[in-house]
C-alpha cells in the first residue's frame, strides 16, 4: 500500500498546485490585491476575487500549507484525539495573568495553517440570533452601507457560503435533531451537516434541557438562535472529513494564473506611499503600495507591490498585529513599541472581548460507558462514519433560565449600577474608545440582557467517554461580557507575539459575570440529575458535593475559568467615535485602500461559534470589493466548474493584457487534466 499512498499524496500536491498554492517562493512583483492572513476568511474572499480573470490575488499565509498532517485536519474527530493545538501549526498564543483569575494566564490557540482555525477547530456552525446581529447594526447608527451588517443581509450571505446535507434518517431519529431546510444553504462551497454516526444518548440531550425549561429550538440557524438544540457541524457527508476554508474554497478549483498563496509567510507591515483619494468612496488616506514579509525572525524581508487594495485577514489577533506594526493603532503603544507611526488609529487592538467557560464533569454508570462502548461497534457503521462523531449537543440559556424571571430585571439594574466602576477601567485613555466601550455595555444591557437571546452557552460533551474513558462533561459558558480587553505589540519585532490582555472578570461587572456563570454551572448539575440524561450518570466528580453555596461555587470557578477560544473587536466595526477601526465597508479609517475582513470586526460578542458569521463576513467582504473593481460584470449569470456550485457570476472576458503572468502558472496544467486529478486524489480520500 505504500505506493498507493505515495501516488495518492502526488496526485494531491499536483491537484493542489494547479489550484494556485505556490511552494517554491517564486511569486510575481505585484498583485492587484494581496490579503494578508490565508485563514478562513482570507481564503474566500481569495477564491472569490479570482472569479475575475481580469484581477491577480496573492494571499500570504504566516502558517504551512498542512498537507504533512492532512489526517488530523481532515479527520473530524481528530480535532480532540489527534490535536494539532500545541503544535507548530498552532499560534500558541498566551493571554497575560489575569488578576480575575487569581493571576492565572489562559491560553489562546489559533491555527497556524493555510485555512487558519477553521482547520483546527471543533466545527461547530452556530450562528447568532437576530436580535444581536440586529443590534450591532443599530450601533452602525446611519453611516453608508450599514445595513449589511443587519441580520437580513448576514443571513442571506452565511447561506451563501453553505452546501447543507441534512442528517441521514437513524442519524435524526438518535439526536432527536430538529431543523428547517429554508434556513440553510443549498450551493456553497462549505459542506456542512451532522456526524455520519451519533450516540443515542445525545439523543437525550434536548429532551433533558425541555424538562428543566429550557425547550428544544426547532430552527437554531434562522435567527432564533435559543433553546436546545443538536448543531451543525462542518462535515462533508461525502466522505466524512472535514470542510473548512481550504478544502472549500480552494481545493476544489480548476487552475487559476491569477491566484498565488504562499505559505510560510508571515507579513512584517504593510508600506505606505503618501496619500491618495480612494477610488472607493472619495475619501483621502494613506495609500498602502506594498506588503513586506518573510519565511521566519532570520530571514530576508521581501516586498510585493500591491495596484488596488491590501485586504487584513489575520483573525482577531493577527490583524490588530499587522496594523500596530505597520504604524496604525494607537499612539501610545506605538510610541512604546518603538513602530514609526503613520497613521493614529486608537480603536486599533481595543474592544477585546471572549466567551470564557468551565464545566461539570459527571462519572458515568457501568452500564452506560458499556453501552457506548458497544456503541462504536454498531453493524455496519464504517469508521469514516464513526471517526465523524464530534460533540455537538447545545443550548443557550437566557437570562430567565438563570435567574428567574422575577429577579431578571433587579439583575439588570445590579449590572447597570456597576457601569461607572467598569467604564473607569476601560484599557485605554481615549476619549473614543470609552464611548464605544459605554455603547457596547449598554446595547447589551437593554436589548439583549432580558430578551431570549443566550447568556450562557451549555455543551454536552462526551468525547472523553467515546475514547474508552467513562466521564462525560456539560460545560457552561457566559456569552455577553460586560468588560473588554485589548491587544498590542510589545516592540518593533513583527514576530514577537502580542500581548493579550481580556481582562477577564476584571471589573465591577465581573461580579455578575460569575453569577450567570454559577447560575450555568448550576443547569449543568441540575441536567445531571434530570430525567432521561440521569439515567445514564452514576456521579458527579467534579467540582464534586462539596461545592454546594454560592461563595464556594464563586470561589471555585474562578480558579477554573478558560476561554472558548471565540475573540472578537479588536478591529471592530464602529463608528470612528465609539473607537472603530472599520466602516461598513470594511475600509481601514484613514488608510485609502486598506480592508479588514474577518472575526476582528465583530464589535459585539454574540451567543455563538464565530466560524458561521465570519464566513458570512467574507462572502459579504468579498462582494463589496467586486463591486467596485469588477471589470466586466456580467449581464446574465454564468457558471462553471467551482462557480456552478456557488452560484456566483464567472467574468467571460479574457484577462487583461496589462496583467502579470502568476507564479501559479509554473504550475500550470489544462483545466481538463487539473480537474481529472482533483478526481482522482478524492477517490482515495476515506
Amino acid at each position: 500500500m505504500a505506493w498507493l499512498k505515495f501516488i495518492f499524496a502526488a496526485l494531491t500536491l499536483i491537484s493542489r498546485a494547479c489550484a494556485g498554492i505556490i511552494y517554491n517562493g517564486q511569486i510575481d512583483d505585484a498583485y492587484d490585491f494581496v490579503i494578508c492572513g490565508g485563514g478562513l476568511a482570507g481564503l474566500v474572499i481569495a477564491s472569490r476575487l479570482t472569479e475575475d480573470s481580469n484581477h491577480t490575488v496573492l494571499v500570504l499565509e504566516a502558517g504551512d500549507s498542512g498537507d504533512a498532517v492532512k489526517q488530523s485536519i481532515d479527520v473530524p474527530s481528530n480535532a480532540y484525539f489527534s490535536t494539532l493545538l500545541g503544535t507548530s501549526y498552532d499560534w500558541q498564543f498566551v493571554t497575560t495573568p489575569q488578576p480575575g483569575l487569581g493571576g492565572k494566564t489562559a491560553p489562546w490557540p489559533r491555527g497556524k495553517v493555510v485555512g487558519g482555525s477553521s482547520a483546527v477547530n471543533g466545527m461547530y456552525l452556530v450562528r447568532p440570533s437576530t436580535l444581536e446581529m440586529n443590534a450591532w447594526r443599530n450601533l452602525l447608527g446611519d453611516m453608508p452601507n450599514a445595513d449589511a451588517w443587519g441580520w437580513d443581509r448576514m443571513f442571506a450571505y452565511m447561506k451563501k457560503s453553505e452546501t447543507f446535507t441534512p442528517p441521514t434518517k437513524a442519524v435524526q431519529d438518535a439526536g432527536a435533531i430538529q431543523f428547517d431546510p429554508a434556513s440553510h444553504g443549498s450551493s456553497g462551497p462549505l459542506h456542512y451537516s451532522y456526524p455520519g454516526f451519533i450516540f443515542p444518548i445525545v439523543g437525550n440531550w434536548t429532551s433533558t434541557l425541555d424538562w428543566i425549561g429550557i425547550p428544544p429550538s426547532p430552527d437554531s440557524n434562522g435567527g432564533s438562535g435559543w433553546g436546545a438544540f443538536i448543531a451543525t457541524s462542518a462535515i462533508n457527508p461525502s466522505n466524512w472529513t472535514r470542510s473548512y476554508s481550504r478544502s472549500a474554497y480552494i481545493d476544489p478549483l480548476p487552475p487559476r494564473p491569477n491566484l498565488a498563496i504562499l505559505p510560510n509567510a508571515t507579513v512584517t507591515r504593510i508600506i505606505f506611499s503618501g496619500s491618495i483619494t480612494s477610488a472607493i468612496d472619495g475619501s483621502t488616506g494613506l495609500n498602502a503600495s506594498a506588503v513586506e514579509f518573510a519565511s521566519n525572525p532570520g530571514a530576508t524581508r521581501r516586498t510585493v507591490l500591491v495596484r488596488k487594495e491590501v485586504i487584513v485577514t489575520g483573525g482577531a489577533i493577527g490583524s490588530p498585529n499587522i496594523l500596530m506594526h505597520s504604524g496604525v493603532g494607537p499612539k501610545d503603544i506605538l510610541n512604546k513599541a518603538g513602530v514609526p507611526i503613520k497613521h493614529t488609529l486608537p480603536g486599533v487592538g481595543q474592544h477585546l472581548q471572549d466567551h470564557i467557560s468551565t464545566q461539570v464533569v459527571f462519572q458515568l454508570t457501568p452500564e452506560a460507558a458499556a453501552s457506548l462502548h458497544q456503541d462504536t461497534h454498531t453493524p455496519g457503521i464504517t469508521t469514516s462514519r464513526l471517526a465523524s462523531f464530534v460533540n455537538s449537543a447545545i443550548a443557550y440559556a437566557n437570562v430567565s433560565d438563570l435567574v428567574g424571571p422575577d429577579y431578571a430585571p433587579t439583575f439588570k439594574k445590579d449590572i447597570q449600577s456597576y457601569f461607572p466602576g467598569a467604564y473607569a477601567k476601560v484599557p485605554s485613555s481615549d476619549p473614543t474608545v470609552k464611548a464605544g466601550f459605554a455603547a457596547l455595555y449598554n446595547t447589551t444591557l437593554n436589548n439583549i440582557l432580558l430578551t431570549r437571546a443566550g447568556q450562557v452557552e451549555l455543551l454536552f460533551s462526551l468525547m472523553d467517554s467515546v475514547s474508552g474513558g467513562t466521564h462525560v462533561a456539560i460545560q457552561a459558558a457566559l456569552q455577553h461580557p460586560y468588560s473588554a480587553g485589548s491587544l498590542y505589540i510589545q516592540n518593533n519585532d513583527p514576530f514577537a507575539a502580542p500581548i493579550i490582555d481580556p481582562q477577564y472578570l476584571s471589573n465591577e461587572a465581573g461580579k455578575w459575570y460569575i453569577v450567570m456563570l454559577r447560575e450555568g454551572l448550576k443547569l449543568a448539575r441540575t441536567l445531571g440529575v434530570t430525567q432521561p440524561l440521569n439515567l445514564s450518570i452514576a456521579t458527579e466528580l467534579i467540582p464534586g458535593p462539596k461545592v454546594n453555596t454560592d461563595p464556594a461555587w464563586d470561589a471555585w470557578l474562578a480558579t477554573q475559568v478558560g476561554t472558548e477560544f471565540h475573540p472578537s473587536g479588536t478591529c471592530a466595526l464602529l463608528p470612528l467615535s465609539l473607537g472603530g477601526v472599520v466602516d461598513a465597508n470594511l475600509k481601514v479609517y484613514g488608510l485609502a485602500n486598506v480592508r479588514v475582513a474577518d472575526s476582528s470586526v465583530f464589535a459585539l460578542e454574540f451567543a455563538a461559534h464565530l466560524m458561521a458569521p465570519t464566513y458570512g463576513l467574507a462572502e459579504q467582504a468579498s462582494d463589496l470589493i467586486r463591486e467596485t473593481y469588477w471589470v466586466n460584470k456580467p449581464t446574465s449569470t454564468t457558471s462553471s466548474g467551482a462557480q456552478s456550485r456557488t452560484g456566483s457570476p464567472s467574468s467571460t472576458a479574457p484577462p487583461s493584457s496589462t496583467s502579470r503572468k502568476s507564479a501559479s502558472s509554473q504550475l500550470e496544467a489544462p483545466s481538463l487534466f487539473g480537474g481529472a486529478l482533483a478526481l482522482l486524489a478524492s477517490l482515495f480520500v476515506f
